[in-house]
């Protein structure tokens, strides 16, 4: 089944809200070799003016993985998990994700542009604080090919 246009302007439910956690921001920063030390130390993210460490900006994608889980569920979709890979990702931050934060995301398509045999999904996941206010928006494009890729 090809990739269903109809998912173009699909809004999503928002998400359980995910606290940040201190020892996640951690985890992630030396996993993604963020050494800047208001990533791992308190004192230091408040030396800057933040009430916790500061997570790396890439942080944002393990907020919006649950979006895209939603996407990825989605029965009519059209699109094949095996088929499928991450080709693009964008944040647009109001603020820094920092540990303490609450966090849930609402997930849009917002295109589908054919690529030969391959579709490009574009999704938007708004993701806001405990009290409503924008972090960030986190864009992903997702890569679906074709399903005579299946057979290469």
């Amino acid at each position: 089944m090809p990739v269903n246009p109809e998912l173009v302007g699909r809004e999503f439910p928002p998400t359980p809200p995910y606290l940040v956690g201190r020892e996640k921001v951690r985890e992630f920063a030396r996993a993604v070799f963020a050494d800047a030390p208001q990533h791992s130390d308190p004192e230091a993210a408040r030396a800057l003016g933040y009430t916790d460490v500061v997570a790396p900006p890439t942080f944002a994608m393990v907020v919006q993985d649950h979006t895209l889980q939603q996407l990825l569920g989605e029965p009519d979709s059209g699109i094949a998990l095996e088929r499928t890979i991450h080709a693009e990702q964008r944040f647009r931050y109001t603020r820094p994700i920092v540990a303490g934060d609450e966090l849930t995301a609402r997930l849009t398509v917002t295109g589908i542009r054919s690529v030969g045999a391959n579709a490009m999904i574009t999704s938007d996941a708004e993701i806001v604080d405990s009290t409503g206010a924008h972090v960030v928006t986190a864009t992903s494009v997702l890569l679906v090919g074709g399903e005579d890729a299946a057979n290469v």
